[in-house]
């Protein structure tokens, strides 16, 4: 039964908003991966940058589309934690102080191991609109632990205009979708950070070029 919910949600709602009611452009759709495991990385605007996400991937691999998400936000009462991870799918992440000895990657690592996709925002949390944050180390010591899966980022524009942090009313406007060449672990944390951020930097400035150029 709970996965016919989450197949109608999908069908009946992400999908209409995010096709009819947004619009999206997506640029280099032959980049993103057929399969996992990989990490999707993205900027980070809006809640639906997570929809927006989901419905770039083909219906078969919706049960395999994992979203890394807050715990102290998505599982904060029973109603949001139902939603989140049985229709969302989440993993959840408890943010603040790491308990020694615990490892905070231990459910992505398994669902990794898993074949399955993570979405993960590197920035750590959602910004101003349209505007990026800086990368935090945490996806080069997750990298680390599965060095040979593909890291792909996605940068998105126009999201932090249709819903942005603190709104709770959607405004329909079209949205551009830029995936990059997948990223591999390298074992320095500052040049690999840095690397990721160039490819947001380059798949941003492509926004910028006349569609022709692409």
């Amino acid at each position: 039964m709970m996965i016919v919910l989450k197949y109608l949600f999908w069908l009946l709602i992400a999908k209409p908003i995010t096709h009819f009611i947004l619009g999206l452009n997506v640029r280099h759709f032959y980049r993103l991966p057929e399969d996992g495991p990989c990490i999707i990385v993205a900027n980070h605007n809006s809640h639906l940058d997570t929809l927006v996400l989901f419905n770039l991937f083909p219906l078969r691999l919706l049960r395999k589309i994992r979203p890394v998400a807050a715990a102290d936000y998505f599982c904060k009462n029973k109603i949001i934690r139902w939603f989140s991870t049985q229709i969302m799918g989440i993993i959840p992440i408890h943010r603040g102080r790491i308990i020694k000895g615990s490892d905070p990657f231990e459910l992505i690592s398994a669902s990794l191991h898993k074949g399955e996709i993570i979405l993960l925002y590197p920035e750590g949390t959602r910004g101003e609109p349209e505007q990026m944050q800086s990368i935090k180390k945490g996806i080069h010591h997750l990298a680390k632990k599965h060095p040979t899966v593909p890291i792909i980022p996605i940068f998105m524009h126009g999201l932090g205009k249709s819903l942005p942090k603190g709104e709770f009313i959607l405004v329909p406007f079209f949205c551009d979708i830029f995936i990059g060449n997948p990223l591999m672990w390298t074992e320095d944390a500052d040049a690999f950070v840095a690397h990721i951020q160039e490819a947001f930097a380059n798949l941003a400035a492509e926004h910028k070029l006349p569609h022709w150029q692409h």
